[in-house]
């Protein structure tokens, strides 16, 4: 039988899976090759270093992440539906979404690079929209949120056994509340406000996510 021939696309889809079942520590020459059965040579012959390996992988997770999230995302229900949706991969996949959160982000000099860099300008239109306030303090709604919720990422990532969902719910709900009157010059968030009329509200019944 013919040997196979190994593709690049097949020594990124090996280190990928290596990292998804333990973490980047784990992507290395001699286990992609033992993923793959083959000697190191075809490896090595893909790879010129492991660094850059490493980035095509932690892109790969990126991606994986936002396709994740991208169809667990309610619209009418931005800011609950996103944050249940990474507590969610942080359950099922936890070393990608490690990888994800604490992956290196080149080229950030100020909170506006980071924003510009995880999120698109349709949503703070959209918010605005939704919530009746304007661009900027959409957009600085958003980026608070963007913020809480990377760094509460972190701290949900690297706890064991880990944090329950139902304190992390409530969390992102304070966080939400005082974030929206900040941004909409006292206004609540609470049902009776516009925010929650129009269904973008966080709410903290994490008793009914699943």
């Amino acid at each position: 039988m013919p040997k196979q021939r190994i593709t690049k696309e097949m020594v990124v889809d090996a280190a990928f899976e290596l990292a998804r079942s333990g973490g980047m520590e784990q992507v290395m020459v001699k286990n992609i090759a033992d993923r793959l059965g083959c000697s190191v040579q075809p490896i090595y012959s893909y790879c010129q270093n492991m660094e850059g390996l490493r980035q095509e992988v932690t892109e790969r997770v990126k991606n994986f992440v936002r396709e994740y999230a991208a169809v667990r995302i309610d619209p009418e229900d931005l800011f609950r539906s996103t944050g249940r949706a990474y507590v969610q991969i942080a359950k099922e996949e936890p070393h990608l979404f490690k990888l994800f959160i604490l992956h290196r982000r080149e080229g950030i000099r100020s909170l506006d690079d980071l924003y510009k860099s995880e999120a698109s300008p349709e949503t703070a239109e959209w918010i605005s929209e939704k919530l009746h306030i304007g661009i900027g303090q959409a957009r600085e709604l958003h980026l608070n949120m963007l913020i809480y919720t990377i760094g509460i990422g972190a701290v949900f990532a690297m706890t064991e056994p880990g944090i329950p969902a139902e304190e992390i719910f409530v969390r992102q709900e304070a966080a939400y509340e005082a974030f929206f009157r900040q941004a909409a010059g006292g206004r609540t968030g609470s049902p009776e406000g516009a925010a929650f009329n129009d269904g973008i509200g966080l709410s903290a019944e994490a008793d009914r996510w699943e």
